[in-house]
């Protein structure tokens, strides 16, 4: 063939004059081209990433500044709550003090009074002062000092100037000498005093230094007249300095920010931040403090732009440059009356917000060049590798075909629908394809055997199915097959029961009566007795493994499932026996063990009852029904079976546990060491004398004191008798069934956990 050629196509000698591609399709072309991806996708890349980061940073800077400023607008209204409160609380403390006062002269002893007046300080945030002024111009106070002690002040005008003495508070009524001194102080030539005689009512007074301190305050006062006339009795007040307010702003929980209380005049009342400066300031009798006292260059922008009625109070937080610094600044008013007009303000840096945000814009742009050279790499890539990628998909999606067409079909049976899916496998109703019988197929796939390499779970599936096969008891489940597929998923078939299990019908139905529980017992002794009598022992008969069914026309069916933990009880042989399925070893000894995969290992570990397959020492089995010498990781028998049908016994009977412990070590110990419960306590219903002797035996800590074997405590329960009144009869079971049992036959679907899924039980 001399005519080239190219995919199915022919080409031979062209006879048209060839058209000439459009500038949009030379376009097209060149993108497409292995230059163009390579050229344009990282460019594309990049500038979407630029984009991205860009839009997001901004974002991420108005997130947090509004989230920044959310959190301060919230912190300067509680603090102005507080604020307010703090001042509030002075009307329940004139309240008391005027009831003190009226009772209270100068002339009287005042040990008393000053004790009563440092309890009205306790617990008073922001009081700094509490004091009875008469017209003599004794004044009589309780003061809280530098230290924080709450002190007691007696100031009595005399020729020589007013003597002051001040007192520490002790106990109850007793008051030692502190500091003695004379001044000029006299409460009547003091602003309170004159405002709270002018006023019938309680006043608040402007602020003004107060004369001690020097502090910016202000004062809560009344005047107290004599009954019946103008003449004044007292004066009362109560303080609150810029020291004691500053303390409540300073509870700020937001970091690096600045609080203050202020007035729209420029005046301080609390300014936390500026202590040191205030304490620097020198002192002033003539007027309050004021912000330009402190040359705070915050304080000075502050105001140049909220002291205006105006601007005292913005509805939105707002935002301040000092000196190139941008603050976030919110303000509350204090809201305690016409008489304060006072405000809380809160600054805030911009930059202690935005501080992460600066991290996280070079940890962005890093990210993207980054991103732009991993672009150009999976560029090239993309452009070297399509065709293969595409012929590789054409290949898995034939290949998926197949699988999932062989899936379906495992030797004779026709998978149908999965009715769970445990820790250790998969199990599926199924149907043989000549029988059309439908069974319980369970699949365990190589590597989900906890570690397991695939010849050593395969020989352990095999001595499972035979440890079953060998069994022909109506109260065992049935094996029907077992096998391996090529790709290596063990598999076995078991008849799909249905019904539920005795934990589950204790669960949904409670404690059951003594006439069919001793029914439930005879067949599982039925199943067990042909176990035993070929030498093996199950170790983990439990309510979960045993099984009531309906098989045909027949009700109360059980089936003794779960035979993977099941061990020979007399042979030994030179194996090492493999490790059980929840990756634990079983008991030290070598002897012949029949694991399967199917160990109940993947089921409820949080309960109590529950208890799966555990391991303490040398011990396998649940703890809820282990016999004392499995617990110790001693040689078995049979009678270790016989022990779990007793614990068995009492549950189905009382609805509980034999002994209720929280772990699996304190449950073990319990069936070492402790005494039986009291039977007849713990079963309210109907309990034959008869069954509970035989529970008991089988219940005792010494193999040798129970029964002798299966047979012979289905013998001894058979013996039972039952009054007629409280007997379980055919036909109450089958109405028990109509009503309560499972509607129709159908596999562990939709309510099982994954440990009856393991079991591929219905």
């Amino acid at each position: 063939m001399t005519t080239p050629r190219i995919g199915d196509r022919v080409f031979g000698k062209q006879t048209t004059k060839p058209i000439r591609a459009s500038a949009l399709a030379r376009l097209s072309a060149a993108i497409a081209s292995p230059v163009g991806v390579l050229t344009l996708l990282p460019l594309l890349v990049a500038a979407v990433g630029l984009f991205l980061t860009l839009v997001g940073q901004r974002a991420l800077r108005d997130s947090n500044l509004s989230m920044a400023g959310d959190r301060l607008d919230e912190e300067t209204a509680l603090l102005a709550r507080s604020i307010g409160t703090a001042l509030e609380e002075s009307d329940p403390v004139m309240d008391r003090l005027g009831a003190l006062a009226r009772e209270h002269t100068q002339a009287l002893p005042y040990e008393a009074v000053a004790h009563t007046l440092r309890d009205l300080m306790q617990g008073r945030a922001g009081v700094s002062y509490i004091s009875i002024s008469f017209p003599d111009g004794t004044f009589q106070g309780a003061y809280r000092d530098q230290d924080g002690s709450i002190r007691f002040q007696d100031a009595r005008v005399t020729g020589q100037g007013t003597r002051v003495k001040r007192y520490s508070l002790l106990g109850h009524q007793q008051l030692q000498p502190y500091f003695e001194e004379v001044t000029d102080y006299d409460p009547r030539t003091r602003p309170f005093y004159a405002l709270a005689v002018s006023n019938p009512q309680r006043v608040w007074t402007a602020p003004y230094p107060f004369f001690k301190t020097r502090y910016t305050g202000i004062t809560r006062a009344e005047a107290l007249f004599e009954p019946g006339t103008n003449a004044v009795h007292a004066v009362i007040t109560v303080d609150f300095d810029v020291r004691a307010l500053s303390a409540i702003l300073s509870r700020i929980s937001v970091g690096g920010a600045t609080t203050l209380l202020y007035a729209s005049d420029g005046t301080l009342l609390a300014y936390p931040r500026g202590e040191a400066a205030i304490n620097n300031v020198p002192l002033r009798r003539d007027r309050a403090l004021h912000y330009s006292d402190l040359h705070d260059p915050s304080l000075t922008a502050f105001f140049a732009k909220f002291s205006n009625a105006e601007h005292s109070s913005p509805a939105a937080l707002a935002r301040l440059n000092v000196n190139g610094t941008k603050l976030l600044v919110s303000t509350k008013p204090v809201g305690v009356g016409r008489d304060l007009p006072w405000s809380v303000a809160t600054l805030m840096p911009e930059a202690l917000v935005l501080s992460a945000l600066h991290q996280h814009q070079l940890e962005s742009s890093l990210a993207a060049a980054l991103a732009t050279l991993l672009a150009s790499g999976m560029a090239w890539l993309f452009a070297r590798h399509i065709l293969l990628a595409r012929r590789e998909i054409a290949v898995a999606r034939a290949e998926a075909r197949d699988a999932a067409e062989r899936v379906q079909e495992l030797g004779s049976y026709r998978l149908l629908e999965m009715l769970g899916k445990g820790g250790m496998g998969e199990v599926w109703r199924a149907e043989h394809r000549l029988l059309a019988r439908q069974a319980a197929v369970k699949l365990i796939s190589p590597g989900e055997g906890a570690g397991l390499g695939s010849l050593e779970m395969q020989e352990r599936f095999r001595r499972e199915a035979q440890s079953l096969a060998t069994l022909r008891s109506r109260n065992t489940i049935e094996l029907f097959d077992y096998g391996v597929t090529d790709q290596g998923t063990c598999f076995y078939v078991m008849e799909l029961l249905d019904g539920m299990d005795l934990e589950t019908l204790v669960e949904k139905h409670g404690a059951q009566p003594a006439a069919r529980v001793i029914q439930f017992l005879i067949q599982a002794c039925n199943s067990l007795a042909e176990a035993h009598d070929a030498g093996l022992v199950h170790r983990d008969i439990k309510p979960a493994n045993l099984y009531v069914c309906r098989v045909a026309d027949e009700v109360d069916v059980i089936k003794v499932l779960d035979f993977g933990l099941v061990r020979a009880a007399v042979h030994s042989t030179s194996l090492r026996p493999p490790p059980s399925d929840s990756g634990m070893v079983p008991t030290g000894r070598l002897v012949n063990q029949a694991h399967a995969a199917s160990s109940d290992v993947a089921g409820n570990a949080g309960n109590a009852g529950n208890a799966r397959i555990t391991q303490v020492g040398q011990a396998m089995g649940t703890p809820a029904y282990m016999a004392p010498e499995q617990a110790l990781g001693q040689e078995l028998d049979g009678r270790a079976d016989l022990y779990a049908l007793g614990c068995i016994g009492f549950f189905l009977l009382s609805g509980r546990l034999l002994f209720e412990r929280n772990g699996s070590l304190p449950m073990m110990m319990a069936h070492i060491t402790e005494e039986l419960p009291n039977f007849e306590r713990c079963i309210p219903s109907y309990l034959p004398p008869e069954l509970s002797t035989a529970l008991q035996r089988c219940l005792a800590k010494k193999a040798a004191d129970r029964p002798s074997d299966a047979r012979s405590l289905a013998t001894l329960l058979k013996t039972i008798h039952i009054p007629a009144a409280h007997q379980w009869s055919e036909d109450q079971a089958q109405a028990w069934w109509s009503s309560q049992g499972p509607k129709g036959p159908k596999g562990p679907s939709t309510a099982l956990d994954a440990e009856t899924a393991e079991r591929g039980v219905a």
